[in-house]
């Protein structure tokens, strides 16, 4: 594939017009870390547990030249962002019980005895590793070595099992405007303060932070790297 990930390289669910989830389909990861959005609950007292802006917490950039929109009508991001350019979205959905579940704490009572599958941060995550969901939280979940390389850190981003999360996923309201021909697909993961993945591209979606700093809308074959800059949550919607 040029210019982006393998195929194959994340799992996710087609979620068809009723929103219910179905078999996993293979779909790709992006977050871009340089801009923050307003969500409910933030601050010390709304961390989730997570401690954003705690030690290995990474500088953010003085200035982001990428725009942020409250009240955008869906043919003001048809005309002016959908195929052109990214978009910060602010407002679009109220995510406050999902980001309740996203917790550290009701993320381990839950699923803390699931296995997941954690993939190298390099361009194609080529390594792949299975392990408890609680280990991983617990033993690997800490700021990433500015020093080390891509193929070296290991974290949980996409290949999700659906099934065993769906108690989880069947609360988020993902981002209301589509796209012409595409069905949406969720890939939810959470990685350590440093980490992220080297310039790529993909089709079209959303990315949304839970807990952390980041959310944007990303055209088709826009090219990005991404940044954590805290311990981060997120989801991620992709229009296929």
């Amino acid at each position: 594939m040029a210019g982006g990930w393998a195929q194959g390289s994340r799992r996710a669910a087609r979620l068809p017009e009723g929103g219910r989830l179905m078999a996993p389909a293979s779909r790709l990861l992006a977050l871009w870390a340089l801009a923050a959005v307003a969500l409910p609950g933030s601050g010390a007292e709304g961390d989730g547990g997570w401690r954003p802006g705690g030690p290995g917490a990474v500088a953010e950039e003085e200035r982001c030249t990428v725009e942020r929109r409250a009240d955008l009508t869906y043919a003001e991001f048809v005309q002016q962002y959908a195929f052109v350019r990214p978009v910060i979205l602010q407002g679009l959905t109220d995510n406050s019980r999902f980001r309740a579940l996203c917790s550290r704490d009701r993320l381990l009572a839950s699923f803390g005895d699931r296995v997941v599958r954690l993939s190298t941060a390099n361009t194609y995550s080529y390594h792949k590793v299975d392990l408890p969901f609680q280990e991983y939280v617990e033993q690997l979940l800490h700021p990433q070595d500015p020093t080390s390389l891509g193929n070296d850190t290991l974290y949980f981003f996409g290949d999700n099992n659906f099934t065993e999360w769906a108690s989880l996923f069947r609360h988020y309201s993902p981002p209301p405007f589509g796209l012409l021909g595409t069905a949406p697909a969720y890939s939810f993961g959470i990685a350590g303060a440093g980490s992220g993945v080297p310039f790529h591209w993909h089709g079209p979606g959303y990315s949304e932070v839970i807990y952390g700093r980041k959310v944007l809308y990303f055209p088709d074959r826009w090219w990005h790297a991404t940044l954590n800059l805290d311990t981060s949550v997120f989801i991620s919607t992709f229009l296929g």
